[in-house]
């Protein structure tokens, strides 16, 4: 029956596709090393007899080597940037003639309204995953609200019971 089957968790199921393909990738690299190990072993590097001195001092050549690996490739991130160029807080035209600074309403409104819409989130991504609630061993944020909405509307009426009680008290007396 369908009904009692578990939804299959999209995060593990990545989880596990990547580290077939880093088991699969392991395997190549692993395979690739015997080969040039077993190329090294079988191919011995040619003795080379000085011909000046009769019986002088034998030299090695070098065994050829894998060639150096390049540096590795990072992904350039975008982080977010101040879109307002900053505000030069030293300009004479905000201070007044004693030398405090002017109150400027509309910076004082810029401000208050970025406080109250809060910071952009660096990784958008992984806020829908906890929105969702597929990261496994985490409630989804909806779960949360609603166990914060019920604490509040449980605590409201105690309140308001607890408020008309003792009006009623103040009334029968």
């Amino acid at each position: 029956m369908p009904l009692f089957r578990k939804k299959a968790d999209p995060i593990s199921a990545r989880a596990s596709e990547l580290n077939s393909q880093i088991a699969t990738i392991e395997a190549q690299i692993r395979q690739l090393n015997t080969r040039i190990e077993h190329t090294n072993s079988r191919v011995h590097p040619p003795r080379v007899r000085s011909t000046a001195v009769p019986h002088g001092p034998t030299v090695v050549a070098e065994p050829v080597r894998a060639p150096v690996p390049r540096e590795p490739v990072f992904e350039q991130l975008d982080y977010q940037k101040a879109k307002d160029q900053p505000e030069l807080e030293m300009s004479p035209e905000r201070y007044n003639d004693l030398g405090v600074r002017k109150y400027d309403l509309f910076a004082a409104l810029r401000k208050l309204n970025r406080h109250l819409r809060g910071t952009a989130t660096a990784n958008p991504k992984l806020v829908s995953y906890l929105a969702a609630g597929s990261i496994k061993g985490l409630r989804p944020l909806r779960y949360e609200k609603r166990i914060a909405r019920n604490r509040f509307i449980f605590l409201s009426l105690f309140f308001a019971l607890i408020l008309w009680g003792i009006i009623a008290a103040i009334y029968n007396q």
